[in-house]
């Protein structure tokens, strides 16, 4: 039986707002697709990040992360075109979780010279921590790759990334702890550093890079104007 949900005239006037009972329970059904699709997607991710974990390797095949996932190769076309598509997805989930570490670090700094020596740490971790480095060494040496097939999502995550470094960075400015310059540019360009040395640390693991990871951080506050009381205050923060 086909249910009408247009506007029919005819209806009593007593009878309920036309359509309204039929409009909620095709809400009710499209609810639930939803939230199955959704579950669906995460177990996926979860799956891929799962075997890029185990392997250190960012391409595993769609049999193995649907296998893994308990789901069909039917519920991954569904919802990705292509195993890159299905990367890029697990990409910003990890992006999503480090921007939210970066941005509760910086906000225990007691100033925005010290939250921007928390993000350049916070970016040092990443290769410093040996449960960190696992999961990120295969996405940051494909980088390359995923910015090739799919450069927007990328260069969204970088965006992600550096806005609270730039926000930090124009707060400093603006209060004469730094110098003055274009923020965003500035936080393009600590990210892009902070990257180059996390990608070099990563392919020769090393405990001893801490000292390297501060040397690092006196640089960029040394290239953003910090002056040097600022830089020594920040320093053993």
């Amino acid at each position: 039986m086909q249910i009408n949900i247009s506007n029919n005239e005819d209806h009593d006037s007593g009878s309920d707002p036309p359509g309204t009972a039929a409009e909620r329970a095709v809400e009710r059904s499209l609810a639930g697709r939803r939230a199955t699709y959704a579950a669906e997607i995460e177990r996926l991710v979860e799956a891929t990040f799962q075997l890029i974990r185990e392997s250190g390797e960012v391409e595993p095949r769609v049999s193995e992360i649907v296998r893994v996932a308990g789901l069909s190769n039917q519920a991954f076309y569904r919802h990705f075109r292509s195993k890159h598509e299905l990367l890029v997805a697990v990409l910003d989930s990890g992006i999503e979780q480090l921007a939210s570490y970066l941005t509760h670090r910086m906000a225990a700094a007691p100033d925005p010279v010290a939250a921007t020596r928390e993000w350049m740490r916070g970016m040092a971790e990443q290769a410093l921590n040996p449960e960190a480095a696992a999961a990120t060494r295969p996405f940051a040496l494909a980088r390359g790759r995923l910015a090739e097939s799919h450069p927007e999502e990328v260069a969204q995550t970088e965006r992600r990334l550096t806005e609270p470094l730039r926000r930090a960075i124009q707060e400093a400015s603006r209060m004469g702890l730094l110098e003055a310059g274009d923020p965003g540019a500035r936080a393009e360009a600590l990210y892009h550093l902070a990257m180059g040395w996390m990608q070099a640390r990563l392919l020769e693991p090393d405990g001893r890079h801490r000292q390297s990871a501060e040397q690092l951080e006196n640089f960029a506050l040394a290239g953003l104007g910090a002056v040097p009381a600022q830089r020594d205050a920040t320093a053993g923060a």
